[in-house]
């Protein structure tokens, strides 16, 4: 155990530090996890396999701003803050909460984030768990959570029988673009915008711009067209092997006449607006296809082994509720592992958090669920 003098963390709590966590994954959920867990007193080491983060469209909605700001320990800036419209608060961009939580994590004494670093392996004893990095490097924790996406290493030592995330059957084409860069001088929309063609659905969504502003002209909009027709170019591309999503179609292996056809179809099937930023990203060729993957959880915990977000479970965007879930996650993780640590009974207090979260977060996935089997059954 790691004892170190007591001190004032970010968000204003006094504690002292000991226990020790590996976080494996550095996306929204790891980072989460993480400043919950420090806020705890735990000590945390977080391994990412990539360099950094690219900017995307990917926009994320009902953020509780509360809770967001509790797990930061910051109020948002006032930059932010003054962003006024009505979608401030409501849609927000996957970049945009990324950097809040990344700022807060980089400033945390007690969290060492290493970048660049792939894990291959987890394993545990009696005492201790670990990671084991590609370059053979281990680290040895308390406990060991899996952030670490649909594709998680954790969840095949977590759930051994059930390690895979499966193909739900349609794609998300996903693009953003600068308000300055779309011609149409149409009304802005002030809320999400649902549409549904005979086949496909798209979400459309006004964002801030790049410096956080919702001032006219420096605006963003971002969409998310949902379709089930190019299912053979994913398992072409190695997106999809056998049932099991492996990665999203990145816009460099897209085919010219793949983006040909979605400009004609976006000219046939979307209004001017919502055509407009489409074609503006396809002419960029800044656009991402997301094959969809659901996972419902027998398990999060095995031990000193646990998961948390997309590790954890799998939802289809269209239930609007997995960045929420994950944060729950994090501070319900942090709870038990915080007990269990000080009180040397950590696998029976992790498996209080299987058992805080598991039926909810099985309920959650499952309800998206009905909604995939129908739109993916149409083109079957």
């Amino acid at each position: 155990m790691n004892t170190q003098p007591h001190e004032m963390n970010p968000a204003g709590e006094r504690h002292e530090h000991q226990g020790t966590a590996v976080i494996v994954g550095a996306s929204l959920s790891g980072l989460m996890t993480g400043l919950a867990l420090s806020r705890a007193g735990v000590d945390v080491t977080m391994l990412e396999r990539a360099g950094a983060f690219p900017r995307t469209g990917a926009s994320l909605g009902g953020v509780d701003e509360a809770l967001l700001e509790r797990i930061t320990g910051r109020k948002r800036s006032e930059r932010d803050s003054t962003a006024h419209g009505p979608l401030a608060p409501r849609v927000q961009t996957w970049t945009a909460i990324h950097a809040r939580l990344r700022a807060a994590v980089d400033a945390h004494p007690h969290i060492e984030l290493r970048h660049n670093t792939s894990v291959q392996s987890v394993d545990q004893d009696a005492h201790s768990a670990w990671a084991t990095t590609s370059d053979h490097k281990v680290f040895r924790g308390d406990v060991v959570i899996g952030a670490d996406g649909h594709r998680s290493v954790v969840r095949s030592s977590v759930s051994p029988e059930k390690p895979d995330a499966t193909f739900a059957g349609y794609v998300i084409w996903i693009g953003l673009a600068d308000e300055s860069a779309i011609p149409s001088r149409h009304r802005w929309p002030q809320d999400i915008d649902i549409l549904h063609s005979e086949d496909d659905y798209l979400f459309g969504y006004p964002l801030p711009g790049r410096d956080g502003s919702f001032v006219p002209g420096s605006r963003q909009i971002g969409w998310a067209w949902y379709e089930t027709s190019r299912n053979e170019l994913l398992r072409d591309k190695g997106c999809i092997v056998g049932n099991v999503v492996h990665h999203s179609l990145t816009s460099a292996d897209i085919p010219e006449a793949t983006f040909r056809e979605l400009a004609v179809e976006a000219n046939d099937l979307w209004p001017a607006l919502w055509r407009d930023a489409i074609l503006d990203s396809i002419k960029r060729h800044a656009v991402i296809g997301t094959p969809i993957a659901e996972y419902v959880p027998d398990r999060l915990v095995n031990g000193r082994l646990a998961l948390v977000g997309d590790a954890a479970h799998v939802p289809t965007p269209m239930t609007g509720s997995g960045f929420s879930t994950s944060l729950h996650d994090a501070e319900a993780i942090a709870e038990s592992v915080a007990v269990g640590v000080h009180g040397s009974a950590l696998a029976q207090a992790l498996r209080g958090y299987e058992k805080k979260r598991l039926s909810h977060v099985r309920h959650m996935v499952q309800s998206g669920q009905q909604f995939s089997r129908t739109f993916a059954g149409q083109a079957a």
